[in-house]
C-alpha cells in the first residue's frame, strides 16, 4: 500500500507562519466588545471552527468574568452571533494579509504530487473567510484539489468529519492511505479520529506563534526549547510524527510508506519527534 493523499490545514501549516491571522482577528473582535484577552487564551482553542472557538473562549471562567465586568451580564448565543458577524470580515482581512506560503511548503507539496498523491485541505475558517486566502495561495502556486471549510460538516475538529469529507471528494480510501498535517493538536486529534496518519507541525504554527523572521533569529537550541512543549501536546493528541514545518513532510511520507510495507497502521507506535 502507498499513501494516496495528504490532507493539510491552512494557517500555520501551508500559509501564515505562526498562525498569526486568527489571533489578530479574534483579538480585534474581543477588544471591540470591551473584553481584551491574553493571546494564550485565544491560541488555546486554535484549529476549532471559529464559532466553536469563540464559545470555548467565553466558556472559560476568566473570560466569562471579564465579559460580566464589561457588560454587567453573562454572555449569550446572541452575543456570539453578533461577534461572528464582526469576525467574518476581520478574519478574512487578516487571513489575506497573512497569506504568504510558509517557506518550503510549496516544494514539499510538489514532491508529494510527484509521488502521485492528491492534496486536500481542511480549515477552521468559513468559506467566506477563506475566499481571499485561496486566491492569494493560488497566485503563489498552491491549489489544493479539495478545500473543506468550517460549517460544511455537522461538526468541526476534533471530529474527523472534515477529513472524511475531503477523502470522499478525493475518492481516497482506506483512511490509512492518507496523512494529515496540522499545526494545532485539535487538528492532529481529528486525524487520529479519522484513522489517518497524523503529523504535528511544531515550529510554524499556533504553539510557538512567531513569525518566520522571528523564529529563524532564534538559535537551534532556542527553537527546540520553544517547540518541546508543543511537541508533547501533539504526542498527547496522538501524532505519529512531530516535525518543525511542512518542508519535512516528504521525509515523513517515506517513513510512513516503509511502515505500510511492514503492515503497520496509524497510531501503532509511539509518536516520533523529528527535531
Amino acid at each position: 500500500m502507498h499513501l494516496k493523499a495528504a490532507i493539510l490545514d491552512w494557517a500555520g501549516t501551508v500559509v501564515d507562519f505562526g498562525s498569526r491571522a486568527p489571533a489578530i482577528a479574534m483579538d480585534a473582535v474581543f477588544r471591540g466588545e470591551g473584553v481584551p484577552l491574553r493571546e494564550s487564551v485565544i491560541r488555546r482553542y486554535m484549529g476549532m471552527a471559529k464559532r466553536e472557538h469563540v464559545v470555548a473562549i467565553l466558556s472559560e471562567p476568566e473570560s466569562a468574568a471579564a465579559w460580566r465586568t464589561a457588560k454587567d451580564t453573562n454572555w449569550s448565543d446572541g452575543d456570539v452571533d453578533r461577534m461572528m458577524i464582526a469576525l467574518e470580515p476581520a478574519m478574512a482581512d487578516a487571513a489575506e494579509t497573512c497569506a504568504d506560503l510558509i517557506p518550503g511548503a510549496m516544494d514539499a507539496i510538489e514532491t508529494l504530487r510527484a509521488r502521485g498523491m492528491r492534496v486536500g485541505s481542511t480549515t477552521g475558517y468559513t468559506r467566506t473567510m477563506m475566499a481571499g486566502i485561496v486566491r492569494a495561495a493560488a497566485n503563489q502556486g498552491y491549489r489544493p484539489d479539495v478545500v473543506v471549510c468550517a460549517g460544511e460538516t455537522a461538526q468541526g475538529r476534533p471530529a474527523p468529519l472534515m477529513i472524511w469529507k475531503c477523502m470522499v471528494e478525493l475518492g481516497i480510501w482506506p483512511a490509512s492511505a492518507a496523512v494529515v498535517a496540522d499545526d494545532a493538536p485539535v487538528g492532529v486529534l481529528a486525524g487520529r479520529h479519522a484513522g489517518c496518519w497524523s503529523v504535528g507541525l511544531a515550529g510554524s504554527g499556533n504553539g510557538v506563534g512567531l513569525t518566520h523572521d522571528a523564529f529563524i533569529t532564534l538559535s537551534r537550541d532556542e527553537q527546540k526549547e520553544r517547540m518541546s512543549g508543543v511537541a508533547q501536546e501533539f504526542l498527547a493528541a496522538g501524532a505519529d510524527f512531530v516535525v518543525t514545518t511542512l518542508a519535512e513532510l516528504p521525509a515523513v511520507v517515506e517513513e510512513i510508506e516503509a511502515r505500510l510495507l511492514r503492515g503497520e497502521s496509524p497510531g501503532a507506535q509511539t509518536g516520533h519527534v523529528w527535531f
